[in-house]
């Protein structure tokens, strides 16, 4: 076990960039601020607010380092806290991008908002304003924000969607004389999808864009040629010291000698860095497999892990794939421990449909999955472990969260399933986590931070199957047990 006691952490330059609401342009603005600052060779590390996985990955692209999500629902305000402090870089650029509005939380509180994040890491703000049709309203909106809560530090304001250099000029005039706070960006009006192209999930990844390099010269263009930057910047270096106080981390499980594979491409690309992290310093080796193009599963194999990701737009390729769905089938009977979220779900199903067309999935799970045009499932989810499964014990609570346009097709008799859902939608009928033989797979998304027991449960597994080869190689395993 290792504590830390709280203790002062100077040097963390850091600033939160957050809106009004979701598509105020936070995203461009944090995309450009960070690919600005590696044109100057100031290193940067981002992080993003809440459990997202695609704008993390943007992120990660312009600050070439992967992005760290803080969620303070799913991990508490101390873990959140200690691991900006463990990820940020002394005297480099440091920016977390906030999530929906600044004040929007989990209850009419506020509460996890993006604003007492802010607060928890005594970051100074950069509100991001959409002025779409608007000019003084745009500060009382921006006055507003500050006197809900003046212990929230609202430090300067970027302006997108800014319409001509007179709509500029009012809302830079209204804005710091009514709120006292410097406007340091207009951006001009560009629709969102002429720089990030969106679809069904929100933005497409960048493994999925086709050409990063133009964009990133777009972004630096069209958004950063109207930010301050060294303005921003300034305001980052001025955040007062960080006091951290590190709760107790777990000695990691042992893991020596186990290889655990997982689903590595355009397809499934859905990984918090902390979870294959935990792996790793538990001593696993990680194998990526591409689920595009790999023929079979890598021979000696302990465990398997398949992501989230898009499944369905790469429906046609997975379904043709069929040696690979035959090995992930083959090796599921065998007993081999698979664990698999959201997108692994469809992938181990019998079929998946789309837009009136269905794939022959890997066919593990006994049902289909069908992809609807809106959210079956979007938030945060508890779960309480109540039946018998390969990874957790019965009793425990889990915390995660699901964003999933798929459902699986009503059948007469409902699947396997693990957990009780407590908050959330789960597989339905208020349950999640559908098990066959040594296989979970659930439409929750676990952080490794948030359920430091997820990297203990994958271990044990992974090494539970171990020693069952080892019996079957020797021939000694009971008959009831091979069938």
């Amino acid at each position: 076990m290792s504590d830390e006691s709280a203790a002062p952490t100077a040097g963390l330059p850091r600033l939160v960039a957050a809106g009004l609401s979701g598509e105020s342009g936070k995203t461009l603005v944090s995309l450009a601020l960070l690919l600005e600052a590696g044109r100057r060779n100031i290193p940067a590390q981002a992080f993003k607010k809440g459990p997202d996985y695609i704008d993390a990955s943007w992120l990660g692209w312009a600050s070439r380092r992967p992005a760290r999500n803080l969620d303070t629902f799913l991990m508490g305000f101390p873990r959140a806290v200690d691991s900006f402090a463990r990820h940020a870089l002394p005297g480099g650029f440091n920016l977390v991008e906030g999530n929906r509005g600044l004040y929007d939380g989990v209850d009419a509180r506020g509460t996890h908002s993006t604003a007492e994040l802010a607060k928890a890491l005594h970051a100074p703000i950069v509100l991001v304003l959409d002025a779409t049709k608007m000019t003084r309203t745009a500060a009382a909106l921006v006055l507003g924000c500050q006197r809900l809560d003046p212990a929230v530090p609202i430090a300067a304001v970027v302006l997108n969607q800014v319409a001509g250099a007179r709509h500029e000029r009012i809302l830079r005039e209204a804005i710091q004389a009514e709120c006292r706070v410097p406007v340091l960006g207009a951006i001009p009006r560009v629709p969102a999808d002429v720089l990030l192209p969106s679809r069904h999930l929100g933005l497409v990844t960048p493994q999925e864009q086709p050409d990063c390099e133009l964009l990133a010269e777009r972004l630096r263009e069209i958004v950063g040629g109207h930010l301050d930057f060294d303005g921003l910047l300034g305001i980052s270096r001025q955040a007062a010291p960080l006091a951290i106080s590190s709760a107790p981390l777990a000695d990691p499980p042992n893991g020596s000698g186990l290889e655990i594979g997982f689903f590595d491409d355009s397809a499934f690309c859905f990984y918090y860095p902390e979870n294959l992290q935990a792996l790793r310093a538990a001593g696993a080796a990680l194998v990526a497999i591409s689920s595009l193009t790999a023929a079979q599963l890598p021979p000696g194999l302990d465990a398997l892990y398949i992501g989230g990701g898009f499944p369905e737009t790469h429906a046609a390729a997975l379904s043709a794939n069929t040696g690979l769905l035959a090995s992930v089938r083959d090796a599921a009977r065998r007993g081999l421990p698979i664990y698999a979220e959201c997108g692994g779900l469809m992938y181990l199903s019998r079929a998946l449909s789309w837009r009136g067309n269905r794939f022959p999935m890997a066919a593990v799970l006994p049902f289909e999955v069908d992809v609807s045009e809106s959210p079956q499932g979007h938030g945060y989810v508890e779960l309480l472990v109540d039946r018998p499964n390969p990874f957790f014990p019965l009793g425990a609570q889990l915390r995660g969260h699901e964003f999933h346009y798929s459902r699986i097709v009503p059948q007469a008799a409902p699947p396997a399933t693990a957990c009780a859902v407590v908050r959330g939608a789960g597989c339905g009928q208020a349950r999640d986590a559908a098990v066959t033989d040594n296989v979970w797979a659930a439409y929750t998304h676990l952080h490794a931070l948030a359920t430091p027991e997820w990297a203990g449960a994958m271990i044990r597994a992974a090494r539970a199957h171990v020693g069952r080869d080892d019996i079957l190689r020797a021939g000694c395993l009971p008959a009831q047990l091979t069938g």
